[in-house]
């Protein structure tokens, strides 16, 4: 049993009820005892599926002597609950009976135990299917996984351990170790390995394991999150990949759907990759290989660090200047949010719910990190790809707008024309324009702050949803200066659909929970919005047009 398989059982139990949803996980008990900190490491990393705020796990000598060997001993704290502690829930985990798990396409939750799977292929393999032919519905995509079973098994066609959850020194021990003496074949399957860092790629050279794994015909390569996100190792269409990493959304890992190409990629232990390596690529689970295999104490080594990587910290050169590439750029200027607001709706998305992978996709948007423009061309690209130019649309009419250019847009002038009737005292000249997206349930996922900042750049400045899946996420669109604006009912406006929102600096220094907005269509609809809690400064975050202006006053 590895780490992912107790962070799969754990993600399979609460994430679709929503049990721990926006809380902090303390991991204790007895159990903690039996992993040492770099295999805690590879379950907490995956807490972050489980729609969780955080995690915090309780500390003992072999954190004291992991800080130690990566020189952080004086980091060390006790960290232990009270001898009277209350909590809001409790997650049992009986260690002694979680078996090696797969989490089928597309969700982490979607978890299984390999010995279930196998024992009923057809069955749960037709169920994904279906799920992919939702997913992929009014396209002409070739998806298919009950193919795949073959009189041996379901064959695999590539295996990947890599990345902040697979590549760890815990991890890669113990798959080269099952597959010590082994041969991946010379058939469709392929086995690729990241370590996680390069003291953790020195150390397993040391130990002779990537000399093992390689002679088993896996391809080992240096440290790189690439394959989780889709810069390297991208599978073939309609192949199965599985995979040691931490998603397996259905437009992660380089998978277009919205383009015509959909992998099928399920989440496995680096163990039972392993296991299936030496299967010849025939789903297997690591119990097959079960032994007394102790992992090796790891060696920490810097040296690879303190040969090439400049340590600034406390040592600032104010006289050296930062070099801009062509790529790189500053962020655009954001304004201070208006009494009253004009969203004129750019997507409207009804999936269950939506991930942070589709509001804006990993992969080759990689390129575009220091480039908020040029990243934000990617905004929802993958399931919605008209959105960008729908909302670089309404930013157009924006920028005329504080120019004090007359609008000539004939949608837009017939929705002020609307306003006129509701707000007859109010000058259209500082009715602030922008766009607006809809989504059930968006923001499950990473909390890349990107989801958020492409749409603010782009002129976003709302939400609407029924409920946000994270508060990491909802924080980002505050930190934007988008408001997070939620409703009870089913949306009544469609996409091109301009909704007023009046007075809404004032009813954020309200209670929030009932704000009047009108969608102006063929007639006007009053519709009730709300907004969740929000802290002052939150308030004021918003208000000032993104978190970059509030330091800047503060």
């Amino acid at each position: 049993m590895g780490p992912q398989d107790i962070a799969l059982a754990i993600i399979g139990a609460v994430f679709k009820n929503g049990y721990v949803k926006n809380k902090v996980m303390e991991f204790v008990g007895p159990g903690i005892k039996s992993m040492t900190t770099d295999y805690r490491n590879g379950v907490d990393v995956m807490t972050t599926e489980t729609t969780c705020l955080t995690s915090v796990w309780c500390t003992d000598d072999d954190t004291k002597a992991y800080l130690a060997k990566h020189g952080r001993a004086d980091d060390y704290r006790e960290l232990k609950p009270a001898d009277v502690t209350y909590y809001d829930g409790l997650v049992y985990v009986d260690l002694s009976t979680v078996k090696p798990m797969i989490a089928l396409p597309f969700h982490p939750s979607n978890a299984f135990e390999i010995d279930e799977l196998n024992a009923n292929l057809g069955d749960i393999l037709r169920e994904v299917e279906k799920e992919a032919a939702r997913l992929t519905e009014g396209k002409d995509i070739e998806f298919s996984l009950t193919d795949k079973i073959t009189p041996k098994g379901l064959q695999v066609q590539q295996g990947i351990i890599a990345g902040c959850a697979g590549g760890t020194y815990t991890n890669v021990m113990a798959a080269a170790h099952i597959l010590k003496g082994a041969q991946c074949g010379q058939g469709e399957f392929t086995l690729d390995v990241y370590p996680s860092s390069q003291p953790v790629f020195m150390d397993l050279l040391a130990k002779g394991a990537i000399s093992d794994l390689m002679a088993t015909g896996a391809i080992v390569k240096t440290a790189f999150c690439g394959p989780c996100f889709g810069a390297g190792d991208t599978p073939a269409n309609n192949a199965l990949s599985i995979r040691h990493a931490t998603r397996n959304f259905p437009n992660r890992e380089g998978s277009k759907p919205g383009a015509g190409q959909l992998s099928a990629v399920a989440l496995m232990d680096a163990r039972s990759i392993a296991a299936t390596a030496a299967n010849g690529g025939i789903l297997t689970s690591a119990e097959k290989y079960a032994d007394d295999y102790e992992v090796l104490e790891y060696n920490y080594d810097d040296s690879s660090y303190r040969a090439r990587i400049y340590n600034g910290f406390g040592k600032a050169e104010p006289e050296d200047k930062l070099i801009y590439g062509p790529n790189i750029k500053d962020w655009p200027e954001q304004e201070a949010l208006a009494q009253n607001i004009l969203l004129r709706v750019c997507s409207k998305i009804m999936d269950k719910v939506t991930t942070t992978d589709e509001l804006i996709p990993s992969g080759e948007t990689s390129s575009y990190r220091s480039n908020p423009l040029g990243l934000a061309e990617f905004t929802l690209s993958r399931r919605d790809p008209g959105y960008v130019q729908r909302a670089k649309d309404v930013r157009a009419l924006e920028k005329a707008r504080l120019a004090g250019e007359a609008q000539s847009d004939e949608a837009l002038k017939n929705a002020l024309g609307k306003v006129k009737n509701i707000l007859p005292d109010v000058d259209e000249k500082t009715i602030e324009i922008g766009s607006v997206i809809y989504c059930v349930k968006p923001g499950d996922g990473s909390a890349r702050e990107q989801a958020a900042s492409c749409q603010r750049v782009l002129g976003g400045l709302a939400n609407i949803c029924s409920e946000y899946a994270t508060k990491r996420y909802r924080s980002n669109v505050m930190n934007w200066g988008m408001l997070p604006f939620q409703m009870k009912n089913e949306p009544a406006f469609e996409i091109g659909d301009y909704i007023l929102v009046p007075n809404v600096l004032d009813a954020m220094d309200g209670d929030m929970q009932s704000i009047k907005a009108y969608v102006l269509g063929d007639e006007v609809e009053e519709i009730e919005l709300y907004i969740a809690p929000m802290t002052e400064d939150e308030k004021k975050i918003v208000k000032a047009g993104c978190l970059i202006n509030f330091n800047r006053k503060n």
